[in-house]
């Protein structure tokens, strides 16, 4: 099988890319809140049904629902490692999650999407130009000027922290290689038809240990996070299934490592409104010059020439 090659629309990948960032940024927030209530298993379950009913409905409309053949096509080994390592994502995502903090998982997320882009000069033959290695150095001393006090309190924090985080990281590599893999699938079949397939995947992984009944008891502002996280799961993988056919992929991670700024972001936002909800989060000026440099570091990495 041919490797994938992106449209090179670059002004339509990189404008998905933000909205994925912007989504899986505020993410956090809603599951922490559901979390509450329900256990990740049937968050999981929940979250990939809504997808892939509205979904399949949206193809429908549009005969475009993905045939047999067509999956044969685009070989059922790499639709199989798609499916089980976005299943191994969201799980372990969410169990980290519930054990740390909506901006401690974005912190640690942050290591996906440079798995990914390490992965894609490898597998996809992609290459930076010196530029955008320096960006990539500068990426990461942002991230972590930016998330000094979390990585502070992570190496003394108690047990069940790290025990959390070492979830989100291999929740990481998981995502990558999920995404590695989807990339290549976008030869045969549209990045709808593969969401499709995987969110079918994944309802029947997480069926067995779901528990549906759990979701009787929920409040009114529980069931709106869950509604959100279903829709959010719908958009954010979209947008970022579309971003992959268009842009690079090692830009497209570039991109996403903005997601952790949206989410402290968002934190701020929802502790100002509903403080008995989310406790903010400390920022300092070391964590705004951090900031900067992630900002600086991504463009750098996403609009700098290319090299194949």
């Amino acid at each position: 099988m041919p490797l994938h090659q992106s449209s090179g629309r670059w002004r339509i990948g990189l404008s998905l890319a933000l909205v994925t960032a912007t989504l899986w940024g505020v993410l956090p927030i809603a599951l922490k809140v559901v979390l509450q209530a329900v256990d990740v298993y049937t968050v999981t379950w929940f979250r990939f049904l809504v997808s892939f009913g509205l979904l399949g409905l949206f193809l429908a409309a549009r005969g475009q629902l993905p045939t047999w053949g067509q999956m044969r096509k685009a070989k059922l080994n790499l639709l199989a490692i798609a499916i089980l390592f976005l299943a191994l994502n969201y799980g372990l995502f969410l169990h980290g999650l519930d054990q740390t903090s909506p901006t401690n998982s974005q912190v640690i997320l942050q290591l996906a999407p440079v798995f990914f882009g390490m992965g894609a000069l490898v597998v996809f033959k992609e290459r930076y130009t010196r530029r955008q290695w320096i960006g990539l150095a500068i990426l990461v001393l942002g991230l972590t000027l930016f998330f000094d006090a979390q990585i502070s309190n992570l190496l003394s924090a108690p047990a069940p922290y790290l025990l959390g985080s070492g979830l989100l990281v291999l929740s990481a590599i998981a995502w990558a290689v999920y995404a590695l893999a989807q990339k290549q699938i976008l030869t045969v079949l549209s990045s709808g038809q593969i969401m499709w397939i995987i969110y079918g995947g994944g309802i029947l992984l997480f069926s067995p240990a779901a528990a549906p009944a759990q979701l009787i008891s929920l409040t009114p502002l529980q069931w709106s996070m869950l509604l959100f996280s279903a829709l959010n799961t719908l958009l954010a993988y979209g947008a970022f299934a579309e971003a992959l056919d268009h842009w690079d992929a090692s830009r497209v991670s570039a991109v996403l490592s903005l997601t952790p700024i949206m989410t402290l972001a968002s934190v701020f936002a929802v502790s100002q409104l509903l403080p008995s909800l989310l406790l903010p989060e400390p920022i300092t000026a070391m964590s705004v010059a951090g900031a900067t440099l992630v900002v600086i570091g991504s463009l750098a990495i996403a609009l700098g020439q290319h090299r194949s």
